[in-house]
């Protein structure tokens, strides 16, 4: 395949799932800002938001102090943030353009509808009038997208690049989600003898978990009171749990071994000693030796497996 081609595919699904991840970030911290709490706290969590993304200081250039709703807007609608999801969703549409005869008419119509139809929603002031609506159809977009590449495209190269930029997005996505949610909460870690923030903690996690589609996961395998370090290890070690760490790096790991090549053998190893540690990991040893430590490593070593794909395989980057 041309290495062309299969960036063109790899970004397509790398940018829809950001869409979709973004969407889901935006909707956690939406709804959490409902619940009774502080300014400093609803702050804190908006400015979370911005440093998940890695947005803070393009966000400061162009707005200056933090503000919900301008961090929703600069997060949805801007243009100019590559990261928002109208960005994101254009940037997928465009990759699927120039891959047009690679892919199946259903999975152009796909990402073509939502483009447009992503255009209009936000002309028409839809996603100010109900964000949360907005949210939920910009997922169900992704979750089409998905279930269209893989219910109509031939089982060949072209669709485990497509899957590799899922999965890698993926991957990265959660870690940024399970990382800033940690720090956020102040309370001791093992939650708190008062009442109020036993309460708030159960919404802050119940949040969390329902950003990833994870609530009834989470009570169908634990059948217990939400726990801190029981969220982590679903959505850190658990291979069942389809947004986690350990189910994206599996993903990854075999669309790596089904397009492999002569220069792609160290990039396997890399991404199968990930996939290993991921394995064999036990929670209280990553919470022993610091969560955020634990995550920031991770992330670099997901950008690094990134970089190694795109020398491998993709169009090579400007230097």
């Amino acid at each position: 395949m041309l290495s062309r081609t299969a960036d063109h595919l790899f970004w397509m699904n790398r940018y829809t799932e950001r869409a979709e991840n973004t969407a889901r970030l935006l909707d956690v911290n939406y709804q959490t800002s409902l619940l009774p709490q502080s300014e400093a706290v609803a702050l804190a969590g908006w400015q979370g938001l911005l440093s998940i993304s890695e947005l803070l200081l393009s966000y400061r250039d162009k707005h200056g102090d933090i503000r919900a709703k301008e961090v929703m807007d600069f997060m949805v609608k801007d243009e100019s943030n590559p990261s928002s999801i109208l960005s994101c969703l254009g940037a997928a549409r465009e990759n699927a353009r120039a891959v047009r005869g690679t892919l199946t008419t259903e999975v152009w119509e796909t990402q073509n509808q939502t483009w447009l139809e992503v255009k209009r929603m936000i002309k028409n002031g839809e996603f100010e009038q109900d964000p949360a609506q907005f949210f939920e159809w910009v997922k169900f977009r992704s979750h089409l997208s998905r279930g269209v590449t893989v219910g109509t495209m031939l089982m060949d190269e072209a669709l485990h690049f497509m899957r590799l930029g899922t999965f890698l997005e993926r991957a990265d996505n959660t870690a940024r989600l399970v990382d800033v949610k940690f720090h956020a909460v102040e309370s001791d870690f093992y939650g708190t003898a008062n009442e109020k923030d036993q309460e708030y903690d159960f919404y802050h996690w119940s949040a969390i978990l329902r950003s990833v589609s994870g609530f009834e996961v989470y009570r169908k395998v634990y059948r217990d009171v939400i726990r801190p370090e029981r969220v982590a290890e679903l959505l850190i070690l658990r291979s069942d749990m389809p947004r986690s760490l350990h189910a994206s790096l599996n993903e990854v790991v075999s669309n790596l071994r089904m397009v492999a090549n002569d220069q792609s053998v160290e990039t396997h190893r890399r991404a199968g000693k990930l996939r290993a540690e991921l394995q064999y990991g036990r929670i209280d040893e990553i919470l022993a030796t610091g969560l955020h430590a634990y995550l920031t490593q991770f992330l670099d070593r997901i950008n690094d497996l990134g970089a190694c794909i795109s020398r491998d395989f993709l169009v090579p980057m400007p230097g």
